[in-house]
């Protein structure tokens, strides 16, 4: 008997495996979903604004582009930053890692928002019994550690390229495959989970962007609660600017090893 689902929703990053996902639907390799479903951090790179432009004119099923607000602005505006940027404690020398609320916040909320609306409920008001959504991911064979249940009950998450055994690898070459064109890697300009890699894309590709983040590392520096604390966008907790990115090009990739897939993929 096949299951009641009353909507069935992509959770569009943007970045190279929830775009893949996106045309696979299109292209009716994967069922077709309601909506797309894009939450808008305001911070997100221009290379990911037309990507998503792009994106958006090569399906036929609709994306929604909704937002909580100008994450930046939040963030230069509160002296307890919601994202995990690096703190160092000048009296103790102590390097420690924030915490993250920015996924939960800006993009986990304001999505399911949407898909209550998409369901017809109104503010405060309980989903019927019986309610089912299946949020489909863009997580990969290779990221199988990203796997969580959705907290609410009315919700399950699907991995359609997991269950395709497809790795990010296989989403270029499908991509490769039908278009001239690969994804950019999706993410606040001044994610904190960005290697050093990233960093030197930014910096080489777009100088203006880059110089943003320069201007961003500066002004969060005293941006918690604790005096002797200082906050920095890079790893290091030095000045981003004056980091040398020649020597983190093997680090490991804090981005693909704790977003909860919401963010970028």
């Amino acid at each position: 008997m096949e299951k009641n689902v009353n909507l069935r929703i992509l959770s569009l990053g943007a970045g190279v495996q929830s775009s893949t996902l996106a045309l696979m639907i299109e292209k009716g390799e994967i069922p077709m979903v309601d909506a797309g479903i894009f939450a808008d951090t305001q911070a997100e790179s221009k290379e990911t604004y037309e990507f998503l432009g792009w994106l958006k004119s090569k399906l036929s099923y609709p994306v929604y582009i909704i937002s909580k607000g100008n994450l930046t602005e939040h963030l230069l505006n509160t002296d307890f930053p919601i994202a995990p940027f690096y703190s160092f404690d000048t009296n103790t020398g102590k390097k420690g890692l924030m915490l993250r609320q920015c996924t939960g916040d800006f993009k986990i909320k304001v999505i399911t928002q949407k898909v209550r609306e998409l369901l017809g409920l109104k503010k405060r008001q309980k989903v019927k019994k019986g309610t089912k959504v299946e949020m489909l991911m863009g997580i990969s064979k290779d990221e199988v550690f990203r796997i969580k249940d959705n907290r609410l009950p009315y919700i399950t998450n699907v991995y359609p390229l997991i269950d395709m055994n497809m790795r990010r690898q296989n989403c270029v070459d499908w991509f490769n495959k039908y278009y001239d064109k690969i994804p950019p890697r999706s993410a606040c300009i001044y994610c904190p989970y960005k290697n050093d890699k990233e960093w030197k894309h930014l910096k080489k590709n777009n100088p203006d962007e880059w110089q943003q983040v320069i201007e961003f590392d500066k002004k969060i520096r005293n941006n918690s609660r604790k005096k002797e604390v200082e906050v920095y966008v890079h790893r290091s907790c030095k000045p981003i600017g004056e980091v040398d990115l020649t020597k983190g090009d093997n680090q490991m990739d804090l981005f693909d090893s704790l977003c909860e897939g919401y963010c970028g993929n």
